[in-house]
């Protein structure tokens, strides 16, 4: 556990720049090989938008790490956070203890807040524009989304009171398991049941991209999937049902134009089918 510690500690920017690189490049050639849909649009237009939005959030998270590195610290110093204050415990518990309080704290209930919250909604629904989603899909986020996103996972982990090793392992997960669960790959349908009571799979993230109310409110999960099921808002639809896009922006001079998108969230707003008013 040592060596692992030590590397997620100090992991260079390098090797997370190849655990991004080699998802998207693994998943990629398995949806060209096993695809769950196939479709034709202009893949290639679809990828240079999503990895435009890609770059934004990587410059984001590059230039604010320093936020959640003061605060993990912070947090480890003064000894704050719900990690800080259990009982001693083995690494290995400790460990997983750290990356199940991260995921709920800093990922289920901010995901589920931007479902909720309309300035919030604003700005996310840009990453349920999507109407051909793939493994390029999972870091479509708006620039504005990366920021706000970044601060309330930071917020995350200073109440799990994380070390900065936990936080690194976490993220690299976060990452690899999104480009997974976002991949357009036909998963056997035995192993996608038996994984999605612990992690979130291709079928159940899908269901949260249907085009409308209420399954685009459900199915939150990051990595892992116990949360929806816990708080109820699990759902599902058979893949063949599923209509990728949100309701309110599905012409494609809406989804399909990078400026476009980052203007949508300064727009009249819309509430999707279902009425969000709040």
């Amino acid at each position: 556990m040592e060596s692992v510690i030590a590397y997620f500690q100090d992991i260079p920017s390098l090797h997370r720049s190849m655990i991004l690189v080699g998802g998207l490049t693994f998943f990629s050639l398995l949806e060209s090989g096993i695809p769950m849909f196939s479709r034709e649009y202009r893949k290639m237009h679809h990828a240079g938008i999503n990895i435009a939005f890609t770059l934004t959030t990587v410059v984001v998270n590059f230039v604010l790490a320093f936020v959640m590195l003061q605060s993990s610290a912070w947090a480890v110093a003064h000894q704050f956070g719900i990690l800080q204050w259990l009982p001693t415990m083995p690494t290995w518990l400790y460990m997983i203890t750290g990356l199940l309080l991260l995921d709920l704290i800093g990922a289920y209930f901010v995901h589920w807040a931007e479902h909720k919250v309309k300035w919030m909604w604003r700005f996310h629904l840009i990453h349920h524009t999507d109407t051909n989603v793939d493994t390029t899909s999972a870091n479509r986020h708006h620039p504005g989304e990366s920021v706000f996103r970044l601060i309330f996972t930071t917020a995350g982990a200073v109440i799990a009171g994380a070390d900065w090793w936990i936080i690194m392992m976490y993220q690299s997960m976060s990452a690899a398991l999104s480009q997974f669960n976002h991949a357009n790959i036909k998963f056997p349908v035995a192993l996608d049941n038996i994984l999605s009571w612990l992690i979130v799979t291709p079928s159940m993230h899908r269901v949260h991209h249907h085009y409308v109310l209420p399954y685009t409110d459900s199915n939150f999960g990051n990595i892992f999937s116990i949360w929806d099921r816990i708080f109820g808002t699990y759902k599902w639809l058979p893949q063949e049902q599923i209509k990728f896009g949100i309701d309110t922006h599905m012409k494609p001079e809406e989804h399909s134009d990078f400026g476009r998108l980052l203007k949508i969230p300064f727009e009249t707003y819309r509430p999707p089918t279902g009425g969000k008013t709040n």
